[in-house]
């Protein structure tokens, strides 16, 4: 259930969901941070088999969700482990008001994640904001939906023609692995756009994982330097 990704740093890989009539794989990081309890981004569906995977690396002490769309097992995880803590960009503490968020994350990480990351806020589109995170030790890029790099494998196997036609035009498959066309269009903002994408550049990451498509192992920063080429 989870795969090993670098020194205390594994990822999961969730069942499909439904967006909009388009099924999305899903994938959730876990961190284990210096005082030991484990950081879960992008939650995924809490099966038995993944709790019992995650318990044997330890504990979830903090549930992050990096953008408004990737919510939906917040409540179920912080059920399973209470005291967990909640965090998020504003945006997602504002589409689930019945849940207790920490405070906001935007350009700078909690100082309870013990120094493991870095992070920079994506606002410059008023649709959707993202938090993307930089694992320090291991050099990992993680991003939701900033990039979606899907196969032409899952498209064929997933999508219909109409649909893979779609993908391919937007750039959401290997080769490219940009943004939604509709997110990028509503990036108004460019410049604090552009400053976003530089800091992600300058981290020189390692590797890239993304919730949705094909996670990069090498060069990172080259793979992300082609996600980014419609920041301009």
């Amino acid at each position: 259930m989870l795969e090993r990704v670098a020194e205390d740093v594994w990822l999961a890989e969730g069942d499909p969901v439904d967006f909009y009539g388009f099924p999305y794989p899903t994938r959730c990081v876990v961190v284990r941070l210096a005082d030991g309890a484990l950081w879960v981004w992008s939650p995924i569906q809490l099966s038995a088999p993944l709790r019992e995977a995650v318990d044997r690396l330890g504990r979830p002490g903090h549930l992050v969700s990096p953008n408004k769309l990737h919510h939906l097992y917040l409540a179920d995880w912080q059920a399973a482990y209470p005291g967990s803590l909640l965090w998020g960009p504003g945006s997602t503490a504002g589409k689930r008001p019945e849940l207790r968020f920490q405070a906001p994350l935007e350009d700078r990480p909690p100082a309870a994640w013990g120094g493991a990351f870095d992070q920079v806020w994506f606002n410059g589109s008023r649709f959707m904001d993202e938090v993307v995170f930089f694992h320090r030790a291991s050099r990992t890029a993680i991003l939701a939906d900033l990039s979606e790099n899907f196969s032409d494998a899952f498209l064929r196997a997933n999508w219909r023609a109409w649909a893979r036609w779609l993908a391919r035009t937007w750039g959401i498959v290997e080769g490219r692995g940009y943004a939604p066309l509709e997110w990028r269009l509503t990036f108004f903002d460019r410049r604090a756009t552009r400053r976003a994408r530089d800091r992600v550049l300058a981290w020189d990451p390692e590797r890239v994982i993304m919730a949705h498509g094909e996670w990069q192992r090498k060069d990172g920063r080259r793979y992300l330097e082609t996600a980014f080429a419609w920041i301009r």
